[in-house]
């Protein structure tokens, strides 16, 4: 079992930029791909990013390449989601999520989920 907690959202003026964080707790958080996905109202939830096991590798969103990156830092059992010149329309409920069996940029192949934090951007 995967205990995930989500924070750093907020409300941020167009251009601005939101670091957000998620911790994670129990079972051992490098044997597990995290995902970055969000949702906003009336829409279906999309991927944003992923990263593997060790931070070896990458994977966004085609459309969020070069404005958000992730990271994770293994020691400290949390996963990162720096998000740049940020716009309206990342505007959304952001949510973690762990994976045991590998990346995936789709929701259903995710294990653990945190319950999100806001992200609201104003033009």
């Amino acid at each position: 079992q995967v205990q995930l907690v989500e924070s750093g959202g907020g409300l941020v003026q167009a251009g601005g930029s939101l670091r957000l964080s998620c911790a994670a707790s129990g079972r051992t958080f490098s044997s597990y791909v995290m995902g970055w996905f969000r949702q906003a109202p009336g829409k279906e939830r999309e991927f944003v990013a992923a990263i593997t096991w060790s931070g070896g590798s990458t994977y966004y969103a085609d459309s969020l390449k070069g404005r958000f990156t992730i990271s994770r830092d293994n020691a400290k059992n949390t996963v990162y989601l720096q998000m740049n010149s940020l716009k309206p329309e990342d505007t959304a409920v952001y949510y973690c999520a762990a994976s045991y069996s590998g990346v995936y940029r789709n929701y259903d192949y995710y294990d653990y989920w945190g319950q999100g934090t806001q992200v609201t951007v104003s033009s």
